[in-house]
């Protein structure tokens, strides 16, 4: 009986692992290396799959998710490198730029808004600050505005 259980479990193991296999090659997605929720310390995702509130993408691996590419989605936080395309949360903005950063897609410095930061293009000012004095020198030769507060 015991040998019969076995050889069960390990078609039924098969099955289960066909039938995972099939879902990540359907959806996309890889059973146990990415979620589209992501910890509190952060987790690797597959490419396209939706960042929650709060979080920033940090780093980027183009041979994750089956080659498909993944990214590490973690919270926010002052002074921290996102790769390009990565959502701005609220109350940051974007200081700095690195053409190679993120594994060659390009990365911005994030850091939380305060009276006479500079900002590069693309960065949202925040309600209550305003841009003034240009630099064209700033965020790696991109140019970058002087941010105060109103």
């Amino acid at each position: 009986m015991t040998k019969i259980l076995r050889k069960l479990m390990t078609r039924t193991g098969r099955v289960a692992a066909t039938v995972a296999v099939l879902a990540a090659a359907l959806t996309g997605t890889t059973a146990g290396t990415a979620s589209a929720t992501a910890t509190a310390a952060g987790s690797w995702s597959c490419s396209g799959a939706p960042v929650p509130a709060g979080y920033v993408i940090t780093m980027y691996n183009p041979s994750g998710c089956s080659n498909h590419g993944s990214w590490f989605q973690q919270p926010a936080q002052d002074r921290l490198w996102t790769c390009s395309g990565s959502p701005i949360v609220s109350g940051y903005v974007l200081t700095n730029y690195s053409v190679n950063g993120c594994s060659g897609v390009g990365a911005w410095y994030h850091e939380l808004v305060r009276n006479g930061i500079w900002t590069c293009p693309y960065s949202p000012i925040p309600a209550g600050y305003r841009s003034t004095t240009y630099d064209a020198r700033g965020c790696s030769g991109l140019g970058a505005w002087l941010t105060v507060k109103i």
